[in-house]
């Protein structure tokens, strides 16, 4: 359907949350913004999101235009399919133009499936590339959610935006509380305290790999892999001693009372190494990690310096699946260093480090 470069392919955002979280309400704010003009928005029901205010121009048993430009469109079938359809209707002209696509998950739907689309299906990556994932965290319930709902941790463990919806309904040390757990969670991902749903769509949108401002990829605002560094982690260096961390956080004994023992199976962490990578032995590695630990491997971005390349090489992973690698144009600064950023469950820190030492360490004699 496309040869388009990934840098061309329609920006896809993903909203996600847990039930009663916000997401139709925040929907209902971003539809009519400038930014959102040229979008296209995947939602499963338009009465969910209540679209009479918003001055419906025309539609058909799937497809809305709204008079902001922004069209909606529900799901028929499965993603793959409404995402196809999207993208051929669009280019026969019978739908606007759309620039990006926006899409809303069910309330207790894991995001890793809507991602898996966007890397598996060869028509629809060949047409889209992931932009972000946004999650929303209801103020009032979200602590007890945290506790209860293990999916609810990934959604916030996941997100390269996080929305603390509610915020006016909870008390500020009640907020306050579950902004640093969510920090702890995923120490990259910027969070916003909004109230009625209301937000700027400019800082929601543009979170991936692409920067529409430069016109270019820009890993490091993308990998934010100082974010890490910033929550006690230090990085492995690439050098011939053994670092011994003391924190295992995928196996901390759980006390079956403890209010954070979802939040003790997540770890978020980088991995830094300064010395060239062979690239089939880095694709060995992680095939070895795929097999042994792909559903916990949450998400995978990193940067690397591969052996006889001279630009960069940056990779994205969900649970056991991969986007093709990009190569980058070139090195963003003079540093040459492999970066990966880690979002694990059940998966101790050590554990991924013990297993890269193995395979790129020089081995002694």
């Amino acid at each position: 359907m496309s040869d388009q470069p990934a840098t061309e392919r329609i920006p896809v955002s993903v909203i996600t949350g847990f039930l009663g979280s916000g997401k139709t309400t925040l929907l209902k704010h971003l539809l009519p913004q400038p930014a959102m003009a040229d979008t296209a928005v995947v939602i499963n029901e338009f009465g969910d999101v209540g679209l009479d205010h918003l001055l419906v121009e025309n539609s058909s048993d799937d497809t809305v235009v709204l008079s902001s430009g922004c069209l909606c469109c529900t799901i028929r079938g499965d993603l793959v399919d409404t995402l196809r359809s999207l993208f051929l209707r669009r280019r026969k002209g019978s739908i606007p133009q759309f620039k990006r696509v926006v899409i809303e998950t069910t309330g207790l739907a894991d995001p890793a499936p809507v991602l898996h689309t966007l890397m598996q299906d060869p028509l629809v990556s060949e047409c889209y590339r992931l932009d972000g994932v946004i999650t929303t965290v209801d103020a009032v319930n979200g602590m007890d959610q945290l506790d209860r709902q293990m999916e609810s941790v990934k959604q916030a463990a996941v997100a390269d935006r996080i929305l603390l919806t509610k915020s006016d309904l909870a008390a500020a040390p009640k907020v306050e509380a579950l902004q640093e757990r969510l920090r702890k969670l995923n120490p990259a991902a910027p969070i916003h305290a909004i109230r009625d749903g209301r937000i700027d769509a400019a800082e929601l949108l543009n979170a991936g790999l692409y920067n529409p401002e430069t016109k270019s990829l820009d890993v490091r605002r993308w990998l934010k892999a100082e974010a890490y560094s910033d929550h006690g982690h230090d990085h492995d260096h690439g050098h011939d001693h053994h670092h011994d961390h003391g924190h295992d956080h995928a196996h901390r004994d759980q006390d079956p009372h403890d209010v954070n023992r979802h939040d003790s199976r997540i770890a978020a962490f980088a991995l830094d190494w300064d010395r060239p990578l062979d690239w089939a032995t880095f694709v060995e590695w992680i095939e070895m990690l795929i097999t042994g630990h792909g559903e916990n491997l949450l998400r995978l971005k990193g940067i690397l310096n591969v052996a006889g390349e001279d630009s960069p090489i940056a990779i994205h992973g969900v649970q056991h699946l991969f986007h093709p690698p990009i190569a980058l144009p070139a090195w963003p600064d003079s540093d040459r260093h492999s970066r990966i950023v880690f979002i694990t469950r059940d998966i101790a820190r050590e554990t991924i480090e013990t297993s890269f030492r193995s395979f790129f360490m020089p081995k002694a004699g």
